[in-house]
């Protein structure tokens, strides 16, 4: 799976991405990310991507040119890599923009944007894009929760990391991802290893005894109650805690 990141900062960006389980995923080639700066198809010699808003208000704006060219090239990079290997069998790409009047990223929109060959993710800053850019080249808006930030890298690097996570190879084992919080649709039990005693605090006697199936009953339990007690929102929004948020 090839990502693709617009941004005004593309060091930023890859120094994030590029350190621990993301960073290695790269190296062994499961993943590639692919950085682009919109300043370098501003047009101009002065490399400006940001203008006033019509209609007045507070700071500026994203222009639309800019974002819309390095999308271009971008689409146009992922063609003639389709057309250059032969073994792929086919390229679907994704435009995703980090706002926070998108819906939230869950790990369900994690599972299925990882069905993805390409994902291009735009970050915005200043007070956002020109409307007609996510009219024109956005699939879906999509923000990390309901606050506002100064610009959508960091959204850009959690949805990154939160999709390359789920694709093969990157973590060590892909049942990992079985038992995670929001992927069953509970928040995940509570975990221990050694010390067994710790400040006085001891590990639960059910996971010493070896009986696999008192221990998940044990931890579909602890499950519930974390989930009951931090979010009962998942509940009952799925009204069956079998389903995936």
């Amino acid at each position: 799976m090839q990502f693709h990141v617009m941004t005004l900062f593309p060091d930023m960006m890859r120094t994030i991405l590029s350190e621990s389980i993301i960073g290695r995923g790269e190296k062994k080639g499961c993943i590639k990310i692919n950085y682009y700066n919109f300043r370098d198809y501003s047009g101009n010699k002065h490399r400006t991507v940001d203008d006033t808003p019509y209609g007045g208000g507070r700071g500026m704006l994203l222009t639309a040119p800019p974002l819309y060219n390095c999308h271009t090239a971008v689409i146009n990079g992922i063609r003639d890599r389709e057309v250059r290997d032969k073994s792929i069998s086919s390229i679907n790409s994704r435009t995703v923009y980090m706002s926070p009047k998108g819906r939230l990223l869950t790990q369900k929109t994690a599972e299925r944007l990882a069905e993805y060959s390409d994902l291009i993710v735009i970050c915005g800053h200043y007070e956002g894009v020109d409307e007609r850019i996510i009219e024109e080249i956005v699939d879906e808006e999509i923000s990390i929760g309901d606050y506002v930030l100064t610009g959508g890298e960091l959204p850009c690097a959690i949805l990154v990391d939160c999709v390359a996570r789920l694709v093969d190879g990157v973590l060590s084992d892909p049942e990992c991802h079985k038992d995670e919080s929001f992927s069953s649709g509970l928040l995940e039990y509570p975990q221990y290893t050694r010390p067994y005693d710790f400040m006085g605090r001891k590990v639960p006697d059910i996971l010493l005894t070896g009986h696999h199936a008192n221990i998940e009953k044990w931890r579909r339990e602890q499950s519930l109650s974390i989930t009951e007690k931090n979010r009962p929102d998942l509940i009952n929004k799925n009204n069956n805690t079998t389903e995936m948020v």
